[in-house]
């Protein structure tokens, strides 16, 4: 789900019971004093007092003035009419028959006196229960119980018999559902609208780089007006140095914390005197600095424009909620318990969610209740603990039950529905699933076939289309297609159990199952180029403060189980920071405490799985370049020339040429507004996206759209797959001129690809490293990671038990980390390989096979 709102728990409905679990058995505490609150019968107020030992001397009171101002005589008079002998007045029994003189100015407390009594077992219950009656009726719903100890001394307790705090005086609603959803206006904080987060202005934003100095650029939005030399700004800023002593040419990271306040926050009553001119005429007036961030903020709410609304916007990032602390319940909710052991709080339903799937599953199974709250939740448990199991049995345990659904991967969000069928228990249902083993290590791909077999142990069918090896060698039946990709495939090239696929000559996949075709170990590894870039006290999320070293010069792989790591190492702290050191990128990388090796790259290059374009305009021939080779080609032609057509004649892009019924797009979509749109193919151009006058052109006895259709890089971008759109992108790399220094960056590039094409991968990724460049894969799939030169393998296990740094060395010398979930599987891969293997040992980093954890 793409909505903010969505999270693991709302997506698996754990949340819903949730929901109800808290509303049923929750415990309400004061937001303020933290202490329990609960109402209580006349009933049950008496009972507990009558469990004080034998003999306990009790005096029973209502407030009825509490911490108010005043002499409060009317009130002491009507107490004194209504029979009452006796007040507790500032916490001191005084007769009401005496004078009674408050000061006005001070705060008082005043609670008339009920009963005094003595606790005992054997009578005196009914004028107990009359007196707790008669002090509810009189202090409006609360009572104090006032115990005197035998040793002297007295305790003091506080009753009521409504859903309030008796100290704090606040009142609190019924709990419901609805009162823990942070899509309901009842649950939800008002400040945030229970999201969580609220756009506001980020200091790392004006300041992307604290390394340069304020004339150096450091503080973007003066930028313009420092090249200038000129205008109010840059007389603001000599006036900020001069009167401030604001150092202009030092590091910002180097100035003191005060000037950093002052130039982000202002100077509040401090004055700075500023020089003006106008018509020939200068002087100077003093003004206080309104500080960058007011400023912006300032221009940002009274500007019209809409295009300078976001050029501010630049400078906004989501910050957690500073109502809620991004916790994205009303406080009351956020008060409520679970699990609560005498005067010792449970958890909140906020505690619960940021929990990992494995640490909700403990926490549920030892949940402490009693009598008939144990009664109310058992059903209740039993729901969220199927469902938590079922997370678990598909390889999610490192999953919190907040983590927004827009973060999930694409196999994430696949096991998460396929959880959720599982606990649905259905019967007699056809599963279609595309891939689900993408994104996963070997050793959770063993529990995914595992919920699948149970799935069709139920009396279902599941159908996947997969290319992992270890799914197809458990499957029943097997269905493949063939022989080739594209118009060389769409048949049935094999059908049957994996051994009678393994046996028919013609299945490229029974092929490789059978051992007939493999992906090669290399005779030996690369050695780099002897430099690396090194990365110490990598901290974001899970990550324990670790050191890692990457050998330049080679084929990289970072391996380890889902959650361990790999991505928050390499996508959220490596990539941000080499961007933003050799491009000065905006993206804030995550936690870490130094980067060293930056010089020995020109360029790092994020090759991901994102569409390279997203109209039907755009294909692989528009984002390779070749089009433009193939409208000169036409250009040129004698008819072209005769009809003085420019290769723009030949872009659907741009009017000319193009069929303007579909504005070039071969297709016209059809909006069916509570459904996706439709695409349907234009009734005049009948998709061939060019009008009849470009369309007579032709080269080799073929028009425009029949070459693009023939060599099929016009296939408009949307189509293709994500596997596709990624290797298009690498085939633009290796066009390109290169210098040997380039980090290349993939994340799991073997999604969506079959052994043969993994062979072809392996060849893209193995020239690129030849040219002297160092390509940094994110991998599961064991031929890419056997094939590597080192690897970096991140775990032990997924969530807050991974994030340290388990194994660095070959794949030989990984195969041999014992600690290691990937080494255990690697080293069957190499043992199947080939049975020996002499490699040189890597220079970088040291060779011996590390299994240091953390940092």
């Amino acid at each position: 789900s793409n909505n903010p709102r969505s999270t693991v728990g709302t997506i698996t409905e754990i949340h819903d019971y949730l929901r109800v679990l808290f509303a049923a058995v929750g415990k309400q505490h004061c937001t303020i004093c933290g202490r329990r609150v609960g109402k209580q019968s006349a009933q049950q107020i008496a009972e507990e007092l009558s469990k004080l030992p034998e003999g306990t001397r009790l005096t029973l009171l209502a407030p009825l003035i509490e911490q108010r101002k005043g002499e409060h005589k009317d009130v002491i008079s009507d107490a004194r009419k209504r029979g009452f002998a006796r007040a507790r007045v500032d916490g001191v029994i005084r007769d009401l028959d005496e004078e009674i003189e408050l000061d006005k100015k001070r705060k008082h407390d005043i609670a008339v006196v009920v009963d005094r009594l003595v606790v005992k077992k054997d009578d005196g219950s009914r004028r107990l229960i009359d007196s707790v009656e008669t002090a509810l009726k009189e202090g409006k719903g609360v009572l104090q119980a006032i115990t005197l100890l035998p040793r002297g001394g007295e305790t003091q307790s506080i009753y009521s018999e409504h859903l309030s705090c008796p100290v704090d005086g606040i009142s609190f609603p019924e709990l419901a559902p609805h009162s823990f959803s942070f899509n309901n206006p009842l649950g939800m904080c008002h400040e945030c609208n229970g999201l969580g987060t609220r756009p506001e202005m980020d200091p790392d934003l004006i300041v992307p780089d604290p390394s340069r100095s304020i004339r150096g650029g450091a503080v973007e939005p003066w930028n313009h007006a420092l090249e200038k030399q000129g205008g109010w700004t840059f007389r603001m800023i000599e006036s900020l140095s001069s009167s401030f002593k604001v150092p202009l040419d030092k590091p910002w990271k180097d100035l003191p914390r005060e000037i950093q306040n002052l130039l982000l926050y202002g100077s509040g009553d401090e004055t700075m005197s500023i020089r003006w001119s106008e018509g020939g005429r200068t002087g100077t007036y003093k003004t206080s600095f309104e500080g960058i961030i007011p400023m912006l903020m300032r221009r940002f709410k009274e500007t019209t424009s809409e295009s300078m609304r976001k050029h501010y916007l630049r400078y906004f990032s989501d910050k957690p909620c500073s109502a809620c602390k991004g916790e994205r319940l009303r406080p009351e909710s956020r008060a409520v318990t679970i699990g609560d052991v005498g005067d010792v709080a449970g958890k909140s339903i906020v505690q619960v969610s940021r929990m990992t799937i494995e640490q909700a599953m403990q926490f549920i199974s030892t949940l402490p209740l009693e009598g008939s709250d144990k009664v109310v939740a058992s059903e209740l448990l039993k729901e969220i603990g199927n469902r938590l199991r079922f997370l678990l049995d598909v390889g999610l345990g490192y999953l919190t039950l907040d983590r927004p659904g827009p973060s999930l991967s694409g196999g994430e969000s696949q096991r998460i529905r396929l959880a959720s069928q599982m606990g649905s228990e259905l019967t007699g249902v056809i599963y279609i699933l595309d891939e689900p083993s993408i994104g996963l290590h070997q050793r959770d791909n063993v529990r995914l076939l595992s919920t699948l077999k149970r799935l069709r142990d139920l009396g279902n069918s599941v159908i996947v289309v997969e290319h992992d090896e270890e799914t197809m060698e458990e499957a029943d039946f097997i269905v493949d297609f063939g022989p080739g990709a594209g118009e060389l495939g769409g048949e049935i090239v094999a059908a049957g159990s994996p051994r009678e696929v393994m046996k028919n000559e013609r299945s490229l996949t029974g092929a490789y199952l059978a051992g007939r075709r493999r992906i090669e170990i290399p005779a030996q590894r690369r050695r780099g180029n002897g430099k690396s870039v090194r990365l110490l006290g990598a901290a974001e999320n899970n990550l324990k403060e670790i050191d890692v070293e990457i050998p330049l010069g080679c084929l990289v792989a970072v391996t380890g189980v889902s959650g361990a790591g790999k991505s928050t190492l390499v996508n959220r702290i490596l990539y941000p920071a080499l961007a933003r050191a050799i491009y000065g990128s905006r993206e804030a990388p995550g936690a870490y405490k130094a980067l060293s090796g930056i010089e020995h790259l020109d360029k790092v290059i994020e090759i991901d799985q994102k569409p390279i374009g997203r109209t039907p305009r755009s294909n692989p021939a528009t984002y390779t370049k070749v089009f433009d080779c193939i409208r000169d080609v036409f250009a040129r032609t004698p008819e072209a020339r005769a009809y003085r057509y420019e290769p723009g004649r030949f872009s659907f892009n741009v009017k000319g040429g193009r069929c303007e019924a579909c504005e070039g797009d071969g297709l016209k979509v059809v909006e069916m507004h509570f459904l996706a749109d439709v695409y349907v193919p234009c009734e005049v151009c009948r998709g061939k996206r060019f009008n009849d006058a470009t369309l007579r052109v032709t080269f080799k006895g073929k028009n425009i759209a029949e070459v693009l259709d023939i060599i099929k890089i016009g296939q408009p971008s949307p189509t293709l797959s994500g596997g596709e759109a990624q290797r298009i992108k690498l085939s633009r790399e290796l066009a390109r001129t290169d210098t040997g220094r380039t980090l290349y960056v993939l994340d799991e590039p073997t999604t969506g690809l079959h052994f043969d094409d993994i062979k072809r991968l392996l060849s893209v990724l193995n020239r690129l490293v030849d040219a002297g460049n160092t390509v940094l894969v994110i991998e599961h799939n064991l031929d890419v990671i056997k094939c590597a030169d080192w690897i970096i393998d991140v775990g032990p296990e997924g969530g807050d038990k991974g994030g340290q740094l388990v194994a660095t060395g070959t794949p030989e010398q990984v195969g041999q980390a014992k600690e290691s979930y990937t080494g255990q599987y690697l080293e069957r891969v190499l043992r199947r390989g080939r049975l020996t293997l002499t490699a040189p040992e890597a220079s970088l980093p040291p060779s011996a096979p590390r299994t240091a954890r953390g940092s």
